[in-house]
């Protein structure tokens, strides 16, 4: 069956798919002003504490149920599942995330629809069409629809050449593209006027905060999300890792990578947001608050491009060309698992199953754009803040309560003989039982 449905051909392949599914617009937008809110160093503290205690283990049931089941995430969870409430149970935890991937992709690929177009102002102004340049950074029905159908494009180019010629291949060409651009971004925002300040502000601890309810609760919703949790992603990921890898090591360097480059990309928005500030850029919302989310990079960031003059237009174009890999590399994991659950569950090939499900899932997107002030944050939120946790707690209880604690640790085996002689196996089993669905319901809870 592995081969029929396809594998990751090497370990480098499956750890960029992975980290590529993890790193997106939200941990380049979200985790540095989260940051910069919420304490500087001392987020970033429990950010990295709770990502390893917490995220990391409910990130390896995912990983494990799917490699368990080597099959979409329906049909995976199936079995697992010992009697027929459990199998009616599975599909409704498997079939929510495959619905809750489709709607965090409606909505993302709009907003990827804009990063791209904010990439092609710059080109614009430089070939002399302000006219064209002024269009595609307007709001406007066409031109979001336009952009959000390129986007989707892409998505689907990349999903219907399969795992090895399209995941895999795709992901080791955009994730060093987007550490490369954003390692250069950040080196020259470090010279400007302002750096050292946004530096100190991101970096600077205020221990006194740690224990903020505010703060761990924050720190544990962008550990749990940046993750791609609870949305069959992973399940699906796992499902196409060969028998013969260490899943324990391989689900340890896929977080240290998110975590790593959510902690570049805080050295760059931070930096950035101050030296705004230095050339006289408001950063500062009423409240007092740093400015995020799409206000930041729609409105903050092109507004310090356009005091650098000349070298604005290269920087503005890097800086958007950098978001637009980022959300590639996290919109072809939300498509591959509803392209695999209509593959394997109804017997569609490949490529009729891709284009019909990302033709749909663009009919969604139209209809959010159709009313964007509204829809927009309400898919988004109906996704992010409920869907997500709900299927990620999910899974964690079919793995602490309902999967045999014996085929786990045979699982594990397959690709770690001495797993049951190590840290991992000793304190894992009990996190994914107790301590991970509480977290998980303590964040869910607060979104209410």
């Amino acid at each position: 069956m592995a081969a029929s449905r396809g594998e990751f051909s090497s370990r480098i392949g499956f750890i960029m798919a992975a980290a590529g599914s993890a790193v997106g617009l939200g941990n380049i937008w979200g985790f540095p002003t989260q940051t910069a809110s919420n304490g500087g160093a001392a987020f970033v503290l429990v950010y990295l504490v709770l990502a390893f205690c917490l995220a990391y283990p409910a990130f390896m049931a995912e990983l494990l149920i799917g490699r368990y089941g080597q099959a979409n995430a329906v049909t995976s969870l199936q079995k697992m599942s010992r009697t027929l409430f459990h199998k009616r149970f599975a599909f409704l935890v498997g079939f929510g995330g495959v619905i809750c991937a489709a709607l965090i992709l409606s909505f993302y690929g709009i907003l990827a629809g804009w990063m791209i177009s904010y990439a092609i102002e710059p080109v614009a102004k430089v070939i002399g069409s302000d006219a064209t340049a002024t269009w595609v950074i307007s709001q406007s029905l066409p031109r979001n629809i336009m952009f959000t159908a390129i986007f989707m494009f892409l998505t689907v180019f990349v999903i219907r050449r399969g795992v090895e010629d399209g995941i895999e291949k795709w992901s080791k060409r955009l994730m060093p593209l987007l550490i490369t651009l954003l390692i250069i971004l950040i080196g020259y925002v470090f010279t400007l006027d302002g750096a050292t300040e946004g530096l100190n502000a991101y970096l600077n601890p205020d221990i006194s905060r740690v224990l903020e309810p505010d703060l761990l609760i924050s720190a544990l919703g962008q550990a749990f999300f940046s993750l791609s949790l609870g949305t069959s992603v992973m399940v699906i990921y796992g499902s196409y890792i060969s028998k013969t890898e260490n899943l324990v090591t391989l689900g340890a360097q896929v977080t240290l990578i998110d975590v790593s480059i959510a902690f570049l990309a805080g050295l760059l928005i931070i930096p950035a947001m101050y030296v705004a500030q230095a050339q006289g850029v408001a950063i500062f919302a009423e409240d007092g608050s740093l400015i995020s989310g799409s206000g930041l990079v729609f409105t903050v960031l092109p507004s310090l491009f356009e005091t650098m003059g000349g070298m604005g237009l290269f920087v503005a174009f890097a800086f958007f060309i950098l978001m637009s890999v980022a959300a590639l590399t996290s919109s072809i994991s939300m498509l591959e698992g509803p392209v695999s659950y209509v593959v394997e569950r109804h017997n569609v090939e490949r490529k009729k199953a891709t284009t019909f499900i990302g033709i749909l899932i663009f009919i969604m997107s139209v209809a959010i754009i159709s009313n964007i002030s509204v829809m927009l944050d309400f898919v988004a939120t109906l996704a992010t803040e409920y869907g997500q946790p709900i299927i990620a707690m999910l899974c964690c209880v079919f793995v602490g309560w309902i999967w045999h604690r014996s085929e786990i640790l045979k699982e594990l085996q397959e690709g770690n003989e001495t797993v049951e002689n190590g840290l991992f196996w000793k304190i894992w089993p009990w996190y994914t039982k107790f301590i991970c669905p509480t977290a998980i319901l303590i964040v869910f809870i607060h979104s209410l």
